[in-house]
């Protein structure tokens, strides 16, 4: 696969990567754990990135210690809130793995389908389409930091990491 759209690809959604994690990192404790769920929409958008990323999704695990839960049907939460070292390690999981697959991707893989019971998108698409809800869910999470601790992170241009 062409190299600068690797790379503009990668731009984007380590960026968008770089956004969750600010959020993440500039929740207070008294926040992590209330009403408004951060934790959860944390944990939520990590474990769809973790997923999305997965090319073969019928057989995907997510990182451990996290399980199934995002899959249950009736919406049930996971058993226990996970911390922010936790999620914030999951995060880094997503990250190397987000990385590593547009790094090597090749022009067959573009191409190649991601199937689920409810996808069926190039992984380009995938791609884009998980970079989208990454960063709904950075501005959600932003917009709650906003209005509980008049903060927020700034905006993300480049990520830490380059390709």
């Amino acid at each position: 696969m062409h190299q600068t759209i690797k790379e503009g690809i990668w731009t984007q959604f380590g960026a968008s990567i770089d956004m969750l994690e600010n959020a993440i990192n500039l929740c207070p404790d008294e926040l992590w754990d209330n009403d408004k769920y951060f934790w959860y929409w944390s944990y939520h958008c990590l474990f769809w990135l973790d997923y999305y990323l997965s090319l073969d999704p019928k057989n995907f695990a997510p990182h451990s210690p996290f399980t199934m839960s995002e899959f249950d049907p009736s919406g049930k939460l996971p058993d226990r809130v996970y911390t922010k070292n936790e999620l914030l390690d999951y995060l880094e999981h997503g990250r190397l793995k987000c990385h590593k697959l547009i790094s090597n991707m090749t022009e067959e893989q573009a191409s190649s389908r991601w199937i689920s019971e409810t996808k069926n998108y190039s992984l380009v698409e995938i791609l884009l389409y998980n970079m989208r809800h990454v960063q709904h869910h950075a501005a959600q999470l932003n917009k709650i930091l906003r209005q509980e601790i008049d903060d927020a992170p700034r905006w993300v241009s480049i990520p830490k990491k380059s390709l």
